[in-house]
Parts: C-alpha cells; sequence; structure tokens
C-alpha cells in the first residue's frame, strides 16, 4: 500500500519518522552484529596458517581466558576442535576446518547483502519524510507570518 507523503499531516510524518528511524537503527545493528561475527570467523581462519609442520612441537601460549595464558606445545597440526554452536564442538582437519569457516564467512557475506538493500531504502524514505517535513513546516511559517501580516495591516 503506498501512502502520498504530502497527505499526511506533521504529526503522521513525525510518527513515520520515528518508525523509520527505529528500523534504520536495528538493520544497522544487525548489519554490525554480523560483520563481528564474520570477521571472528576471518580471524580463526587466518589462524590456521600457523598450523603447519614446520610448528609441530614449539611452544606457545594457550589462552584461559581473554586474558590469561598458560604455555604449551603444538603437538598436533593436522587437527583442531571447532565450536559448531551451542556448545558442540567438532574434531577436524585443518583443509576441512578452513572450508567451514569459508561457508560461514559466506554465509555472513551473502545475509548482509540481503540487509543492506532494505537499510537503504529505509534511509532513503526517511530522507523523503523528512523533506515533506520540512516544506509543511515552511508552508506553515509563510501562512502565519502572512496572516500576522495581514492582522498588522
Amino acid at each position: 500500500m503506498a501512502v502520498n507523503l504530502t497527505e499526511l499531516s506533521l504529526p503522521q510524518l513525525e510518527g513515520l519518522k520515528t518508525q523509520l528511524e527505529q528500523e534504520t537503527e536495528f538493520l544497522t545493528s544487525s548489519i554490525g552484529q554480523l560483520k563481528v561475527v564474520q570477521t571472528k570467523y576471518v580471524e580463526a581462519k587466518d589462524s590456521l596458517s600457523v598450523l603447519n609442520k614446520s610448528n609441530a612441537g614449539k611452544e606457545l601460549l594457550v589462552p584461559l581466558t581473554s586474558s590469561m595464558y598458560v604455555p604449551g606445545t603444538l603437538n598436533d597440526v593436522e587437527h583442531v576442535l571447532v565450536d559448531v554452536g551451542t556448545g558442540y564442538y567438532v574434531e577436524k582437519n585443518v583443509n576441512d576446518t578452513k572450508e567451514f569457516f569459508k561457508r560461514k564467512i559466506d554465509f555472513l557475506t551473502k545475509q548482509i547483502e540481503k540487509i543492506q538493500p532494505a537499510l537503504q531504502e529505509k534511509y532513503g524514505m526517511k530522507q523523503a519524510v523528512i523533506e515533506v517535513m520540512n516544506i509543511k513546516i515552511q508552508q506553515l511559517q509563510s501562512q502565519q507570518a502572512s496572516q500576522s501580516g495581514t492582522t498588522k495591516a
């Protein structure tokens, strides 16, 4: 259902503008969250590069928390445990893991690409509403100025 913005009153336009602002904030937030997850997958995929035969047996720091590490030795450079969600971990070889992360990254990229046009559309609609509001405000101001000019005369 198409609505002619010029037929709406200022309060209706204000309500529509508020709704569109909320929708653009939500879509922007969603894209931001998807990008954060995507970055984590990219970093995880990139970190697999240290798993090669030349690094077998080398010492490294193993994170216990985000700020606490313990020394360890890299024994198995061919297998990793992958968090596949909801607390489940699956042992995979390095190549399968790279493919897993690539699929996740591609999926997130497609989701971002789906949301982007909706965000642009909502933003364009919001700009149109603001333009109509400004025109209506100018019309009201000019009417008030002409009315106050006629009452003085």
